[in-house]
């Protein structure tokens, strides 16, 4: 489950950039910023549980 989490914020980091640097792919600056809500959620949600 760490592993999946560090990939797809690597993912999400990626996008990110390559949405940044072109202009013409700004769908990929949304992408992005999705996934990296849902990994950030998703650890929370790990956190969270894992301390209750």
């Amino acid at each position: 489950m760490n592993l999946a989490l560090i990939i797809i914020i690597v993912i999400a980091v990626v996008l990110a950039i390559v949405g940044g640097i072109t202009e013409g792919l700004q769908f990929l600056l949304w992408v992005a910023i999705i996934i990296g809500v849902i990994a950030l959620i998703a650890f929370l949600l790990r956190v969270l549980r894992r301390n209750t």
